[in-house]
């Protein structure tokens, strides 16, 4: 079924995608509201959960994105999504029954093979579908599934976490006692049928921007040579941005993942309280940022700022440092609060429009790839020091548990300042490679 004749149709399939990507950070995010129910069960430290909420998930995510997005670039991307959901939703499932560290650890392995199939091949077709003064908004939309999905995963996983400590105890086959956080996996598993059905309502669009050869002539298979040609060609840029958005990544996952345990050790808040409170206020604000930046960019775009994306990511920086750095290290709860509902705008705001950065310099052929080589940079350094630095933080530099919130306004201090540094230092490069694809 598509509805390709419609208008708008190219919202359309940013709200599936959106919906995909929703699912994908709903199962990669729900581990930031599990931490002491699962450290509690298998006897992991805070170290070694960082690890797991990062370092095993990024492992294999950042290394198959690469030979993904270069199937993304040659073959059908609809059905390369919608295999990626139905392998990512069985591993989440599988992680239920995890009997020990290792084999939750290899699960979530499995969870990051299946989601490496989604980002090349979404930004690569919504790139098809917008022109470039208005890629920004739909690629933050589109991005805004990050925060619904942590948003999401933090209610949800509040609410069926209390729901489920308040039943009696059942036991399923493979995986025995159903303990809350078994459960809030297992239930996580079966959505991604319905989602990898809804993938194939949406139309494989023509590839526009191509790559043409000395004649003319559309390059339909770039060979890996061109690939690496055309990459060099925007080396700065793609160096400049790759590190800015990684640190930006690094800021996001720290926040999401350890901040359920601030109000929860700080502030002995409970399960339910703290996914509700702060499930909402990811989602609401979270998007309501995203979306934000992305219009700024475009808005900039069509002034002729060419570096539009750019400014966005250094304004995102400044301000989540300012605001999450003294957020997490007040006292009071109160004062805290105040002060992180503008840090979740602030940590919000670049991301949308700085993957949009680098789909606006390249040519068609090769964004799959570029974007697969953009996600291993930011998986490869954010989503593995996001969710490992504040544990470290807690028990190596802090020695108290209870300490978390300086350790994540620690590591966001950190990885704030070196996206604003990294992006405002390549404004010059990146207006030459805009030019160099439009003119």
């Amino acid at each position: 079924m598509q509805f390709s004749s419609r208008k708008g149709y190219g919202w359309y399939v940013v709200f599936v995608l959106t919906a995909v990507y929703t699912l994908s950070f709903v199962d990669r995010q729900i581990l930031g509201l599990l931490v002491d129910p699962i450290s509690n069960e298998l006897g992991i430290s805070d170290t070694k959960f960082g690890l797991l909420a990062g370092f095993a998930f990024a492992l294999f995510y950042t290394f198959l994105g690469l030979p993904m997005g270069r199937l993304a670039d040659l073959y059908n991307r609809r059905t390369l999504i919608a295999v990626g959901i139905l392998f990512w939703s069985a591993m989440t499932a599988a992680c239920a029954a995890a009997r020990n560290y290792t084999s939750l650890f290899l699960a979530r392995i499995g969870v990051g093979v299946g989601e490496a199939a989604l980002g090349p091949s979404a930004f690569s077709i919504i790139a098809d579908y917008f022109p470039k003064e208005r890629l920004g908004t739909a690629l933050s939309v589109y991005s805004m599934g990050i925060f619904i999905g942590s948003g999401v995963a933090l209610m949800l996983g509040g609410l069926v976490t209390e729901a489920v400590n308040q039943l009696p105890t059942l036991h399923v086959p493979l995986i025995g006692a159903l303990t809350s956080w078994r459960f809030v996996f297992l239930s996580l598993g079966v959505p991604g049928i319905l989602v990898a059905a809804l993938v194939y309502t949406i139309a494989e669009p023509a590839r526009k921007n191509v790559l043409l050869d000395q004649r003319g002539a559309e390059i339909t298979r770039p060979d890996v040579r061109e690939v690496v040609r055309q990459i060099g060609m925007r080396w700065s840029s793609m160096a400049g941005i790759s590190l800015g958005l990684a640190a930006q990544s690094m800021c996001n996952y720290a926040f999401i993942i350890w901040t359920p345990s601030f109000f929860m050790r700080a502030h002995g808040w409970s399960v339910g309280r703290t996914g509700m409170f702060l499930g909402a206020a990811i989602l609401g604000i979270g998007c309501i940022g995203m979306y934000t930046g992305g219009r700024l960019c475009d808005l900039w775009q069509k002034r002729g700022i060419r570096e539009a994306a750019l400014k966005v990511a250094v304004i995102s920086g400044t301000g989540a440092v300012v605001f999450m750095g003294v957020a997490l290290n007040l006292p009071s709860l109160t004062g805290a609060i105040i002060l992180m509902v503008p840090g979740i705008f602030f940590l919000a705001l670049a991301v949308g429009s700085g993957y949009a950065s680098l789909q606006i310099i390249f040519p068609n052929q090769v964004r799959g790839q570029v974007s697969a080589l953009l996600l291993f940079i930011i998986n490869l350094l954010g989503m593995s020091m996001g969710p490992l630095l504040p544990g470290l933080f807690n028990d190596r530099l802090f020695h108290d548990p209870a300490m978390v919130g300086p350790s994540i306004a620690l590591t966001i201090i950190i990885g704030g300042c070196i996206e604003v540094f990294s992006m405002r230092l390549i404004y010059a490069p990146y207006r030459k490679h805009h030019k160099m694809m439009h003119g």
